[in-house]
């Protein structure tokens, strides 16, 4: 009966935290950079030949190098470029025509600001996209386009493990892909030539014919 009622419990308790996640998604402002940074995508990637370089530290790099991988898979080049590594050469993959996509929560992660600064030392112009929970930190001001996450609790209980906030963060680069899928046309025939193996090869091939 006690183990009965310890279910009920944490049953109620995974609802209210799926809740909380949820509701996080749907409070993600929806402005006018979406279709700003969709239309930067298509002419510097699809139309001068540039690529998408995603960073963030930690938690949010993990979720920039998911964004990266789902964009190549879906037309777009792109790359993840950890920001560390950036400072001991990687910086070299950064050319003109690239746009930069960085991820902060905090909009004060050192190594962002740091990779924002050293990427605009190398390419001036290179324009730079950024995700974050604070849009009155340091980093929006050294951004072309801003998008804002909604800042929600984490549901972590310390209210410190990123875990909310990179779930918006995920949310939104899915968005962004979808976004430009659309914008470019990307058809199932064109997803089966990027994707040769594994069910979704054959679920594309299937699409395509």
């Amino acid at each position: 009966m006690a183990n009965y009622s310890f279910q009920l419990v944490m049953q109620e308790e995974i609802k209210e935290l799926l809740n909380v996640e949820s509701s996080a998604i749907g409070n993600i402002p929806v402005t006018k950079e979406y279709a700003a940074i969709t239309e930067l995508l298509q002419n510097q990637i699809q139309q001068k030949g540039g690529k998408i370089i995603i960073s963030g530290m930690g938690k949010a790099g993990q979720v920039a190098n998911n964004m990266a991988t789902t964009f190549s898979s879906t037309g777009s080049p792109a790359v993840f470029l950890h920001p560390s590594e950036a400072q001991h050469g990687d910086l070299g993959i950064l050319r003109e025509n690239d746009v930069l996509i960085v991820l902060s929560n905090s909009g004060k992660t050192r190594e962002i600001l740091e990779l924002v600064d050293l990427a605009r030392h190398l390419h001036p112009n290179i324009p730079v996209v950024l995700i974050t929970g604070n849009p009155d930190s340091e980093l929006p001001g050294k951004a072309k386009h801003v998008l804002f996450t909604g800042k929600p609790r984490e549901i972590c209980p310390l209210g410190l493990t990123p875990t909310t906030s990179t779930t918006t963060m995920m949310v939104i680069g899915d968005i962004l892909v979808v976004l430009l899928m659309k914008r470019i046309g990307f058809t199932a025939a064109d997803y089966a030539r990027r994707h040769h193996g594994g069910y979704l090869g054959q679920q594309s091939r299937a699409k395509s014919h």
